[in-house]
């Protein structure tokens, strides 16, 4: 979690490649400390993280700042007060992602443009990937294209996705802020309701955009978290993070670059081909988010003790979650349907990817375990989103949807075992991932059959109705 939480400093420019794009940052006013909540501390005249002011930002900010780095930032100040658009000031959220990109990922490397040597060798392994996946799935093709994308690609790819995902619980948050008030009393306080949803759509901003950030050192493709977060039909790899990801695995990195996007060939042939599968993911992470309920009493503290020239308070009480799911039948039916879901895409993806990996990569069994051991354990940008949101969008039941399918596989075949994601109503089930083998053995329902017995039984009735009304005619 950043501790800069409204991220004043100035923003960086865009980066060439890392080291260009980190020094332009620090004489850009970018850089920022753990002393300084408001990001201040790397303006010329502002004492530094140790030096006069650095404790007191505001106070060192009228003390010697230049006319131009001060006006740029109360330029970010005023537009994040003024800001009155929807849950979340998205504007503030791509700022930040880009400005934490910037700075370099968590191991200490730096984003850079990706070079026509790399994307040759990503679209090479998107095609290879794609051919070996012909024998594992009858799913066709999904990749229209394959791209390599620097971190700050991905972010921008990625935040019309991160959009659809945060702002249900954003905005509960931002009728919450206005509601713990008495209905006396909002009237009154019309102004500052007004400016604490300006603040919160600031602050869901940064926390996002800094999460998206650090999340974007750490992913090698765009369905990493098991979602589509990228553009349709386009297979995507980042270079730097793949070659981060099997630094110290000892397997050669072209073995690495094709099992990887193996996985992302799969996941796109699956979001492709499967038309209501997007929306029904999004939509269980929308049901789960309605049965999410803001801690009332933390938020009516805050309110209570809001001070305008401490915004940061409200920061604080994000970072320390003030959302609960409710424990109710409904609430807990959304989640199993979200994690089940989660479950089923990634343990799909995982066994078609093991069964074209395997005969052809000796590494393939190191790899799917060191894949299976990072998607269960999470980074910390996963745990920032469990905090915003209520929410860890990792398949728990990863190895049990694996088993199922592969069993599936062995017992129906290819053809029958992708045929289930014809109709979400075909889907194995959470009661179904405990018992994988009742499930593949149970005589499933033929759909087609159904409808053709529909069809007969309502021509059997209308020609009953026609020769009821010729009986009458009589």
């Amino acid at each position: 979690m950043s501790d800069t939480p409204f991220g004043f400093g100035l923003p960086p420019e865009e980066p060439e490649d890392g080291d260009e794009g980190k020094k332009k940052d620090q004489q850009s006013g970018g850089g920022q400390g753990p002393a300084n909540p408001f990001g201040f501390g790397g303006l010329p005249g502002a004492g530094g993280l140790g030096g006069p002011g650095a404790d007191n930002p505001l106070a060192a900010m009228f003390g010697s700042l230049n006319p131009t780095d001060l006006g740029a930032a109360f330029q970010q100040l005023g537009q994040m007060l003024s800001y009155e658009g929807g849950p979340v000031n998205w504007d503030m959220a791509k700022q930040i992602a880009r400005q934490t990109v910037a700075q370099g990922a968590q191991d200490g490397s730096k984003d850079a443009s990706v070079g026509p040597a790399e994307r040759k060798a990503v679209e090479e392994a998107v095609r290879l990937a794609d051919l070996w996946l012909d024998d594992a799935t009858s799913l066709p093709s999904g990749s229209g294209s394959a791209v390599a994308w620097s971190r700050a690609e991905w972010v921008e790819a990625t935040l019309p996705a991160w959009q659809e995902l945060v702002d249900p619980v954003a905005e509960r948050v931002g009728a919450a802020m206005g509601d713990v008030l008495p209905e006396e009393m909002q009237a009154m306080a019309g102004p500052l309701i007004g400016m604490m949803r300006s603040m919160g759509g600031a602050m869901f901003g940064t926390q996002i955009g800094q999460a998206v950030g650090v999340l974007a050192g750490e992913v090698v493709g765009s369905t990493d978290i098991g979602l589509p977060l990228g553009p349709a039909g386009k297979a995507a790899l980042l270079p730097a993070n793949v070659e981060a990801f099997g630094k110290d695995l000892g397997v050669p990195q072209e073995e690495v670059r094709l099992y990887l996007a193996l996985r992302e060939a799969a996941h796109q042939r699956l979001f492709a081909h499967v038309p209501w599968l997007r929306s029904h993911l999004f939509g269980a992470v929308d049901g789960y988010a309605r049965g999410i309920k803001v801690d009332t009493a933390k938020l009516e503290d805050v309110v209570g003790q809001f001070d305008p020239e401490n915004p940061e308070q409200l920061q604080d009480a994000l970072q320390q979650g003030m959302f609960q799911p409710e424990d109710t039948p409904e609430q807990k039916a959304a989640l199993a349907r979200l994690e089940t879901a989660l479950a089923l895409v990634e343990g799909w993806v995982d066994a078609v990817v093991h069964a074209a990996a395997k005969p052809r990569l000796g590494s393939a069994d190191a790899l799917r375990e060191t894949l299976r051991r990072r998607r269960a354990t999470g980074g910390p940008a996963e745990q920032t989103f469990a905090t915003l949101i209520g929410l860890e969008l990792r398949p728990r039941r990863l190895r049990d949807a694996s088993r199922l399918w592969a069993s599936l596989t062995d017992a129906r075949g290819v053809e029958g075992r992708d045929g289930l994601w014809a109709h979400p109503d075909m889907l194995p089930t959470a009661t179904d991932l405990d018992d994988p083998d009742g499930f593949v053995h149970r005589e499933q329902l033929d759909f087609s059959e159904l409808d053709k017995m529909l069809g007969e039984a309502a021509n059997g009735s209308a020609g009953e109705g026609d020769g009821s009304k010729g009986d009458d005619t009589e």
